[in-house]
């Protein structure tokens, strides 16, 4: 009786139940896109480093995980004191070099034979090794996005560069320098921003990282065995995104809370008749909540479901128009934005159905 009840209020006012459907999912879509866009951006980043092929990675003091954002800090010849050590058998010195002209992105300038010494080489899908200096590397999807060919001129950092070959993704950067190069256009000659090492044997990792760090001049160094640098790339190490995601959260339960809230509160003053008539046929107070709260509950349900469609189609939409920029949509997200839009929608809610509960059924009849 009670559910065919709630349906029916339902149904009489659609636009407003429809309101409040988008309302929720629109919480719930903003939470798991935003969400899904900054594990994405991780996870791309933790395959393309461990791709790469190091066993240790080691980055001057002050580095941030994040590659791009340190520069080219420190003498490359520290890859010769590194390669005198224990164990390591290949040395390969990065520039990292953030840009943002056109897109946001980390251009490598990478030393090509010891880069592909670490990970063995690179897989090309059209064209080969770069033999110049003005010539670049691009993964295959750069190459499919920006609709490049072997042969083609593409301005990287207002240069132009001749795309000597199209490989694999999945090894670092998208795009690729020689180090020379790299340096000489940004001013950083014979500088680097880190070295991936090599070792006999991955197990040797943590007795290489302490023979780095006693190096003198080295003890501030951050020095990372590749697994442990690739368990700190998770979206709680990237500064400020628990303080973003907590705005956003709030700002979602803040739309689910008003928008419930006036539907709810509009629906109750709309229906004192018939309020009055149900307790006036022995309808308990409870009986009143539980059948406000059970129409919030069902729109919630809906929203939900809706916000989770929404969100999944979304992702899929970016990945094929835009197969740089990674969504990832995860069940406890998904989980987290269920809890969090039924907390706003019974938080919305309560007073509306307190507020019917208190209603006198002699008054309530007396409505016009």
């Amino acid at each position: 009786m009670m559910n065919r009840l709630i349906v029916a209020n339902l149904v009489h006012r659609p636009i407003r139940s429809l309101i409040s459907i988008v309302a929720i999912a629109l919480e719930v879509s903003l939470i798991l896109l935003i969400a899904g866009l900054a594990y994405g951006i991780m996870n791309d980043s933790k395959n393309r480093t461990a791709g790469i092929g190091a066993d240790v990675i080691v980055q001057p003091p002050g580095s941030s995980f994040l590659a791009g954002i340190s520069g080219a800090p420190v003498p490359a010849r520290v890859a010769d004191i590194l390669r005198k050590m224990p164990h390591v058998t290949v040395v390969s010195p990065v520039i990292w070099q953030l840009t943002s002209s056109g897109a946001l992105e980390v251009i490598d300038g990478i030393d090509l034979p010891s880069f592909e010494a670490l990970g063995g080489p690179f897989q090309y899908v059209a064209g080969g090794p770069f033999r110049g200096p003005n010539e670049a590397l691009v993964d295959d999807y750069i190459a499919r996005q920006k609709h490049v060919k072997v042969g083609d001129t593409m301005e990287i950092l207002n240069h132009p560069f001749r795309v000597a070959g199209i490989v694999e993704n999945g090894r670092g950067a998208r795009k690729f320098l020689p180090i020379t190069t790299l340096q000489e256009l940004i001013g950083a000659k014979d500088k680097a921003s880190v070295f991936y090492l090599k070792l006999d044997s991955p197990a040797n990792a943590d007795a290489v990282v302490q023979e780095v760090k006693s190096q003198p001049g080295m003890e501030k160094y951050s020095v990372l065995s590749t697994p442990d640098y690739l368990s700190m790339m998770t979206p709680s190490h990237l500064p400020g995104f628990n303080a973003f995601i907590g705005v956003v959260i709030g700002v979602s339960v803040v739309i689910g809370f008003l928008v419930i809230f006036q539907s709810m509160y509009t629906a109750v003053m709309e229906r004192t008749r018939e309020i009055g008539i149900l307790k006036s046929m022995g309808a308990s107070r409870a009986y009143i909540v539980n059948l406000i709260l059970r129409e919030t509950g069902a729109l919630a349900v809906v929203g939900i479901v809706v916000g989770i469609g929404v969100s999944l189609a979304a992702a899929f939409g970016i990945r094929h128009r835009f197969p740089l920029v990674q969504v990832v949509v995860t069940k406890d997200w998904i989980i987290q934005a269920t809890i969090v839009a039924i907390v706003g929608a019974t938080a919305g809610a309560v007073y509306p159905a307190y507020k019917a509960a208190q209603k006198d059924p002699i008054d309530a009849l007396a409505y016009e």
